[in-house]
């Protein structure tokens, strides 16, 4: 009689209670109930399956309680691991070699995987790393901005809360939420009065002690983020360094900050929670902001003395005394540009007004806390292009550039195709946020030159009005100009705009490989972009239908997928604003053990489960030009064609009501809808079929057929 084994790696976040339910089986057409029959455990901590009478058989895996697999099939013996890939058993299963390499006395030779050579194949999930998950208390630190009080005048709420140990003890989620990158925020060492999302570098040679603990250190991070296939982003930041310079290499001049005292205080008035009498790091013996080796000799003599900052200090740029209630706070804080050291800054002076929309920001400082380099000069791109190399050799994967239109575009590319020479195939996208559709001088509206706009840095042509001038540059950017369009469309419950926009993806190098979103941290599409989507629960998951299937590479921001501070602005915008109130609050309440199943049942959770299921099993979504596209503000249409109908797939997307779709001049053949697992065979080169209200037609020729279970907005 024919028996069936399977083994199966049960997922961390999955209950127990694991069933299969199967059908369609050979030789006798057998077949369950759902959930199927239950599995139990064998010695060796797997689930193992024996079905007797079955030779090969269609099967799904599921967990009594939500979780499940996609449709699977074997016809031989199958391991079946937690991201529900099938290997032919082996003589031992991967679990029982893991516990055997653990007793193994050999050394373990490292290795670090490449890059995917397609990263359009990846879906993104980016988060906050400070704001994530707290794995370990003891390197929690408040920022002495914004600080949260509770009833008792306690502060509460650190701004570096999360770090690398709860990061990695919660992959398991994103990897179970389909995510097969991590974008985390910049893990290099900061200083600034409020740090704690890593945009103010000051040491690029060091990760910020903040986010390491003992036993979860960046590399391991990146290591147990291999382990499960995830790939690791790490956020790059160039153009600008933090106020008081880099460590090791430069001093921006100012005064030791626990000298400083508001205007009308004394020392020990000011309620500083954490930082009792005085400012600089209260974890520091001595209270300073900076351990500077290249400082000047006075400031270093007071880095290792003074803690209470009482003793007199002559200001040697004015000659004044201070501990001084109310002196200067630039000195303490602020920058003077004109005496900046010329063979790291810019020389002139900071943006304003007007400036943020023409060439001048790409020679003037960002702000107060954020001082441009000079990034052409030879020892700047020594110091920036080692220490990026060095995590490209720990294992990153890919790199989200900072503030790219601030960069002149031939010097950016210097730096990026350094890195990509370095490590091959490293995908490397960046942040050039415009307000519109990001044209230039090609029209839309559009009041800055291309030469600062997105598509520019994608191309290496020298005409900003002729984008094919110039062939792809391989550096890629977000889509701010799809993203800008939000507010008029899907905010409201419309399509509208969206084929315009898809109508000029000429413009870009490859605009497959465009990163795209609804919100991040910096922006959201409503009100200006300062808002969390607080659009109603449909038009969000009627946009990521859209996101998840035309061009590009899908990227979701932590918490989008419980509709988490709906509404809330995306930063501080208020005086007495904290974190608490903003779309950056701590996010790991809802990843607590008593919680977190409950986060993994919403909606929207489950939701971009499904469609990150769809899109890893078609090509066409991940990688195919765009074709057939017809927008009509409830609806749309389009064609994905993947290497010349190697895979290709028909869309149709409603929004707000039931759509009709007839896509015209098509391949005939049989094509099956990856959302209800309809089949329609096309024999006169039209397709029409029904999608409803907020749901999208995934019509695949000799596609998969369904993928996932129905729901809400995918049925």
């Amino acid at each position: 009689m024919s028996k069936l084994t399977l083994n199966f790696e049960k997922p961390n976040f999955w209950h127990d209670s694991i069933h299969i339910h199967y059908w369609e089986s050979n030789p006798n057409d057998l077949s369950t109930c759902w959930p199927g029959i239950p599995i139990k455990k064998n010695q060796s901590g797997q689930y193992q399956i024996l079905l007797d009478g079955v030779s090969s058989s269609n099967f799904v895996l599921n967990d009594g309680h939500g979780n499940q697999s996609t449709n699977l099939f074997a016809d031989k013996n199958s391991f079946i691991d937690k991201n529900f890939r099938i290997s032919s058993m082996k003589s031992e299963s991967p679990i029982a070699q893991k516990k055997k390499a653990k007793g193994s006395t050999k050394t373990k030779i490292k290795t670090i995987p490449s890059s995917s050579a397609d990263f359009r194949e990846e879906t993104i999930y980016f988060l906050m790393t400070a704001r994530f998950y707290d794995g370990d208390p003891e390197n929690n630190f408040f920022c002495r901005d914004r600080i949260q009080w509770d009833e008792k005048g306690d502060a509460k709420d650190p701004h570096w809360r999360g770090d690398f140990k709860g990061l990695i003890a919660k992959l398991d989620y994103i990897e179970n939420l389909g995510f097969t990158s991590i974008w985390i925020t910049p893990p290099v060492e900061n200083r600034s009065g409020l740090d704690y999302h890593g945009y103010h570098a000051y040491d690029w040679e060091k990760i910020d002690p903040r986010l390491e603990s003992k036993g979860a250190t960046y590399q391991n991070l990146i290591d147990e983020a291999h382990k499960r296939n995830l790939k690791i982003i790490q956020d790059v930041v160039i153009n600008h360094s933090c106020q008081y310079g880099i460590r090791n290499k430069v001093h921006i001049d100012h005064l030791p900050v626990k000298y400083y005292v508001p205007h009308g205080k004394n020392i020990g008035q000011e309620k500083l929670g954490p930082y009792l009498k005085n400012l600089g790091n209260y974890k520091w013996e001595y209270r300073d902001d900076i351990d500077n080796p290249v400082a000047p000799d006075w400031f270093r003599e007071r880095h290792d003395s003074d803690p209470e900052g009482k003793e007199p200090l002559i200001d040697p740029k004015t000659g004044h005394t201070v501990p001084c209630s109310g002196y200067d706070p630039g000195r303490f804080f602020g920058i003077d540009a004109n005496n900046l050291d010329p063979d790291w800054y810019m020389q002139e002076g900071f943006i304003c007004g007007g400036d943020w929309e023409s060439p001048s920001l790409q020679t003037k400082h960002i702000a107060g806390d954020c001082i441009n380099l000079n990034l052409e000069n030879p020892q700047v791109k020594e110091y920036l292009n080692n220490a990026i190399k060095k995590y490209l050799d720990m294992g990153v994967d890919a790199i989200r550039l900072d503030t790219v239109k601030h960069i002149p575009r031939e010097i950016l590319l210097e730096y990026v195709n350094e890195w990509k020479l370095h490590k091959p195939d490293t995908f490397v996208f960046g942040e050039n946020l415009v307000k519109g559709l990001g044209w230039g001088d090609l029209g839309g509206g559009d009041n800055g030159p291309s030469f600062i706009r997105p598509w520019w840095y994608t191309r290496l042509g020298n005409n900003p009005q002729d984008p094919k001038s110039g062939e792809d540059s391989g550096f890629s950017v977000l889509d701010f100009g799809l993203f800008s369009t939000f507010r008029d469309n899907v905010s409201r419950g419309n399509f509208g705009g969206i084929g315009e926009v898809l109508s000029m993806d000429w413009i870009y190098g490859d605009s497959t490989q465009l990163v795209t979103f609804l919100q991040n941290h910096d922006v959201g599409p409503d009100n200006d972009f300062m808002f969390r989507f607080k659009g109603d629960q449909w038009m969000a998951a009627a946009t990521y239908n859209l996101l998840w299937t035309i061009r590009g590479i899908p990227c979701l921001y932590y918490g989008e997928e419980i509709e988490f501070k709906k509404g809330a602005p995306q930063d501080v915008m208020g005086e007495r604003d904290t974190l608490e109130s903003t779309g950056r609050a701590y996010f790991g309440d809802h990843l607590e053990e008593d919680t977190i199943h409950q986060t993994m049942e919403h909606p929207l959770y489950k939701h971009i489960q499904r469609l990150n299921q769809i899109r890893s099993k078609v090509p066409a979504l991940q990688k195919g030009i765009m074709g057939h596209i017809r927008e009509w503000g409830s609806g749309m249409h389009f064609s994905r064609n993947w290497n010349h109908g190697e895979s290709l797939a028909f869309i149709g997307l409603a929004i707000g009501s039931d759509q009709n779709i007839c896509i015209e001049q098509i391949e005939n053949g049989t094509y099956l809808d990856c959302v209800s697992g309809e089949q329609i065979q096309v024999s006169n080169g039209s397709i029409q079929f029904h999608v409803s209200a907020n749901s999208a037609g995934i019509y695949v020729k000799d596609g998969p057929g369904q993928i996932g279970e129905s729901l809400e907005y995918l049925k």
